[in-house]
């Protein structure tokens, strides 16, 4: 009998045990961050895009919701917000880039907030180039340039723009498109040897953070006015998610911050590592983003 009770007492015994193992499993588990829901961003490869886009996923992730980067072309974007496919778009340039895809889509599309101000698309030489202060002055010096500008993906705006600012200035120049890692590749190249080159370029953009250059003055303003960034959700985001919609309200770089946030990406090993190494340095600026 008393063998029959040790055997019924160790046995309640190992039953806590395990219930406590439980308990204790479940509380883990309570600390660990609730699945919001998933989030896509569609992200059009500019540097700045590219930088916000993955600053931005890696804040929601922390945040509990699934992200997705989803690469699309400015058409894309735009349908794909429409169609619900893509709940955030990141960089919406107005009033004049992106006025044809504003005002064909005003109606079904959430246009929200401005997050950056006081954007340039340009003709840009390195500062070296100190007798090459305007467009105006590289008609008469197509040698040295080899009669090039060398510009970004053939159909983008500020192709466009450099059209009309070489047919405009009478400019014995051909663009040349590539991409923008090409145009970069091309610019660093020259700037390390002090060669000649000008390039289609556009604030901001982190070469302005970590290349000594110089925006070339343009009379005629056919590359247009300062325009803001702003951000766009399909319609319902901000009633299925109304906590990512206040924050991307409150989401706001200035010149420095968005610099610096892509020069971390440009000098990290992947985009998400220059991401984080930026977040982890500005946990402040972030809080303030989310109310923590």
């Amino acid at each position: 009998m008393e063998k029959f009770v040790r055997v019924l007492l160790i046995g309640f015994i190992l039953f806590l045990a395990a219930c406590g193992t439980d308990n204790n499993e479940g509380e883990e588990g309570g600390e660990e961050q609730e699945d919001k829901g998933s989030i896509s961003i569609g992200m059009n490869n500019w540097a700045e895009n590219v930088a916000v886009s993955n600053m931005w996923k890696i804040i929601l992730e922390e945040e509990g919701y699934d992200v997705s980067l989803e690469p699309v072309e400015k058409a894309i974007l735009y349908e794909g917000l429409v169609a619900g496919d893509l709940d955030i778009g990141m960089e919406i340039w107005l009033p004049n880039t992106d006025k044809a895809f504003y005002e064909e889509h005003e109606e079904n599309i959430d246009w929200r907030e401005t997050w950056y101000e006081g954007t340039d698309l340009a003709l840009v030489v390195p500062s070296y180039m100190e007798d090459i202060n305007s467009v105006e002055d590289l008609k008469g010096n197509e040698e040295q340039f080899d009669s090039e500008i060398i510009g970004i993906d053939p159909g983008s705006s500020i192709m466009g723009l450099t059209e009309e600012v070489i047919t405009e200035y009478d400019l014995d120049y051909e663009l040349v498109a590539s991409s923008e890692p090409s145009m970069l590749a091309e610019l660093q190249n020259r700037m390390e040897n002090e060669e000649p080159i000008v390039v289609t370029l556009w604030k901001p953009h982190w070469t302005f953070a970590e290349m000594d250059l110089k925006i070339l003055e343009e009379p005629n303003n056919i590359y247009g006015d300062a325009e803001n960034i702003s951000y766009a959700a399909r319609e319902g985001l901000e009633e299925d998610h109304p906590e990512v919609v206040e924050w991307f309200d409150n989401f706001m770089l200035d010149d420095q911050q968005l610099g610096s946030l892509m020069a971390e990406l440009n000098e990290a090993d992947s985009e998400e590592e220059g991401a984080q190494n930026w977040i982890d340095d500005n946990r402040d600026l972030i809080n303030e983003w989310i109310g923590e």
